[in-house]
């Protein structure tokens, strides 16, 4: 066998991508105008972007009269670390995480991937009479305001005696979200059928298919439903205040609330401000670091989720 020669503008596509310096000094006056335009914007778009969270984390480390001061202190001389931990226990934090994490979080997250996935392998794998009629009553579900339900599902819950506790707002995420069976039933429609006849024939059934096949090639999507799902339970504030009375049952955007008000009250605390903005810089923490560590497979789940409809 003989291969062909490589053509001239072959040759020197691969030398400038090997060179990339080679490709820069190649650029016109009025390319690098455009590109030192395109970059800046992105660099004051990231700053913008940015800019609170500095200051959120500025603001923690300050006394009070600096944080009011005028023009704004950026860069604290002496800045008070110990802060965080005086106002992380300045209230019940501990037990705050507690509820959100394990009572409220984990079970809420659980739920909605295991019934969403569930949904969603029914309406795109089997076929069954009035299915795709049954999936747009899904969809249109969506245009429901959340306002709508909330008096009578506060009604139903009372009569059943739930309220003050979990259940009205771990229980509901067992039943599925529309948003989630469509991302979900996206995704799945985009596997292979063929995998599926083939587990069908070696003698599974459809929950073993389901589970064994269609499942872990679903780790993206999946990751989104669970990633979406914690964090609206991690900062789920509208839910807790209706359904929980009970300050051993709060959760931490209850408690952030509580020392909001601190911050309203005049001398109610010296350092209000700065304890308010130490225990949002502790909150944002967990949340901005999951996204930082799935965002690979975040980002490809909700890439994905359109290839096939």
């Amino acid at each position: 066998m003989t291969t062909q020669a490589a053509t001239p503008k072959a040759v020197n596509t691969q030398i400038e991508r090997a060179h990339p310096i080679s490709r820069l000094r190649k650029l016109s006056w009025q390319d690098w105008v455009v590109e030192i335009l395109k970059y800046s914007i992105l660099i004051s778009l990231a700053i913008t972007f940015l800019l609170p969270f500095y200051w959120m984390l500025s603001s923690a480390v300050k006394t009070d009269t600096q944080v009011y001061t005028v023009p704004p202190i950026w860069f604290p001389a002496s800045p008070l670390w110990n802060n965080f931990w005086d106002a992380w226990n300045s209230e019940n934090f501990w037990l705050f995480t507690y509820n959100t994490v394990v009572m409220y979080a984990v079970p809420a997250t659980i739920g909605s991937v295991l019934s969403t996935a569930l949904v969603a392998y029914s309406f795109s794998r089997l076929r069954w009479i009035g299915r795709d009629a049954v999936f747009a009553v899904v969809l249109a579900t969506i245009m429901i305001p959340g306002w709508v339900r909330l008096v009578p599902l506060f009604i139903i819950f009372k009569k059943m005696g739930w309220l003050n506790t979990f259940l009205p707002l771990v229980v509901p995420s067992f039943f599925g979200s529309a948003f989630f069976i469509f991302l979900l039933r996206q995704f799945f429609m985009s596997i292979p059928t063929e995998l599926s006849d083939a587990a069908r024939i070696d003698g599974a059934n459809e929950l073993q298919t389901m589970f064994r096949v269609i499942l872990p090639l679903s780790i993206p999507a999946l990751a989104v439903v669970a990633l979406f799902t914690f964090m609206d339970s991690w900062n789920d504030y509208l839910g807790p205040l209706i359904y929980v009375n009970i300050e051993e049952k709060w959760v931490l955007a209850l408690g952030v609330q509580r020392l909001r008000n601190a911050v309203m009250e005049i001398g109610n605390s010296k350092l209000a401000y700065p304890y308010l903005m130490a225990v949002s810089s502790i909150i944002t923490l967990p949340i901005f670091l999951a996204f930082f560590f799935a965002q690979r497979t975040f980002i490809e789940g909700i890439s994905l989720t359109g290839i096939k409809g």
